[in-house]
C-alpha cells in the first residue's frame, strides 16, 4: 500500500496548493476548516477527490510526525509513514467539521492506526493486549531511567517503582520486549553446539509411559487373582508359552486354559478401569 502526496491539481485548486507551505509552517497544523466545510458539501466525484487530496497534502506532515514517535521499534520509518498516512485518510473521510478542530480528531485516529499496525502485523505470535501495554510501559520506563550517560541498566524493582507496576508485571513486559519475532526450529545453537538446531533440543512423547501406567493400573488386579490364574498369565505373557504348552504343563485342556486367560484378563481390566467385577466393557487392553 502506497499513499503518495498528490502532485497534480485542477486549475481551480491551484491557489490553495501554492498556499499550503505557508500553512504548514506553524506546528504542521494548517487552517483547513474552509476546505472541510467544502468537502462536506460535495458529492463523490473529481472535485471532491481534489479537495480531499488537498487536505491530505496539508496534513501529511503531522501524520509523518506522529509516525516518527514510533521509530526504532522494529519497523522502517517509511512503512510507519504509510500507515500514518492511511490513518490520516480515514480521519479526513470520517471527520465532521461541526464537531470541533480536525487535529483533535486526527491525532488519536492516526496514532491508533499505527498502534494497530504494531499489534496486528509486527508480532509473530498473538500477544494479549495487556502484555503489549506492559511492554510499552516498561520500554518507556527503561528509556527514562537510562537518560543520564553511564546510567546502569535498571533493575526490575527500579522499573516497578518508576511505573507503579508490580515486579511480576514488569517481568512480563520485559519478556515481551524481544517478542516481535519467532526463532526458527532450524536455527543453529551457539558455537559450542555446532551441528545442532533448536529442534534437536526438543523432547518427544515417550510411549513407554503408557506401558508404565498400564502395568501400575493392572498390578492390584493381578495380586487378587488366584495363584493358578496368575501363573497362567505369567507363562502366557512373560514366558511366551502357547496355550497348548500351558495346558500340558498344568494337566488341563487347552480350552480350559483359554477360558481362564480370558476370564483373568477381563477381571484385571475391569478393576483397572474402575468397573464392577463381571462387567464387560470395551476398554483398551491392559499391557502386563
Amino acid at each position: 500500500m502506497l499513499i503518495e502526496t498528490p502532485t497534480t491539481r485542477p486549475a481551480t485548486a491551484e491557489p490553495a496548493h501554492t498556499a499550503a507551505p505557508d500553512r504548514r509552517r506553524h506546528d504542521d497544523a494548517p487552517d483547513t476548516m474552509a476546505l472541510f466545510g467544502r468537502l462536506a458539501g460535495l458529492e463523490d466525484g473529481p472535485e471532491r477527490d481534489a479537495v480531499r487530496d488537498e487536505l491530505v497534502t496539508a496534513w501529511l506532515p503531522m501524520a509523518h510526525r506522529i509516525a516518527g514517535r514510533f521509530r526504532d521499534r522494529g519497523e522502517s520509518i517509511e512503512d510507519l509513514r504509510q500507515v500514518a498516512a492511511l490513518g490520516l485518510v480515514k480521519a479526513i473521510d470520517r471527520f465532521d467539521p461541526e464537531r470541533g478542530a480536525f487535529e483533535s480528531y486526527a491525532v488519536p485516529t492516526i496514532t491508533g492506526e499505527v498502534k494497530r499496525h504494531f499489534r496486528d502485523r509486527m508480532w509473530a505470535l498473538r500477544v494479549p493486549r495487556r502484555v503489549q501495554e506492559l511492554r510499552n510501559k516498561v520500554r518507556v520506563a527503561r528509556r527514562e531511567l537510562t537518560q543520564s550517560p553511564g546510567s546502569p541498566e535498571p533493575s526490575v524493582a527500579a522499573v516497578a517503582a518508576h511505573t507503579g507496576l508490580t515486579e511480576d508485571e514488569v517481568s512480563a513486559g520485559m519478556e515481551a520486549l524481544e517478542s516481535f519475532s519467532t526463532l526458527s526450529l532450524d536455527a543453529e545453537l551457539s558455537a559450542g553446539d555446532d551441528g545442532y538446531s533448536l529442534a534437536d533440543t526438543l523432547g518427544a512423547a515417550d510411549t513407554s509411559y503408557d506401558t508404565v501406567i498400564d502395568r501400575e493400573s493392572a498390578k492390584e488386579g493381578l495380586r487378587r487373582l488366584p495363584e493358578r490364574e496368575r501363573a497362567i498369565l505369567y507363562m502366557r505373557f512373560f514366558e511366551d508359552m502357547t496355550q497348548s504348552r500351558i495346558a500340558d504343563h498344568l494337566g488341563i485342556s487347552q480350552m480350559h486354559v483359554s477360558r481362564l486367560i480370558s476370564r483373568s484378563c477381563a477381571r484385571v481390566r475391569d478393576e483397572a478401569m474402575g468397573r464392577r467385577p463381571g462387567c464387560r466393557g470395551s476398554g483398551r487392553p491392559v499391557r502386563t
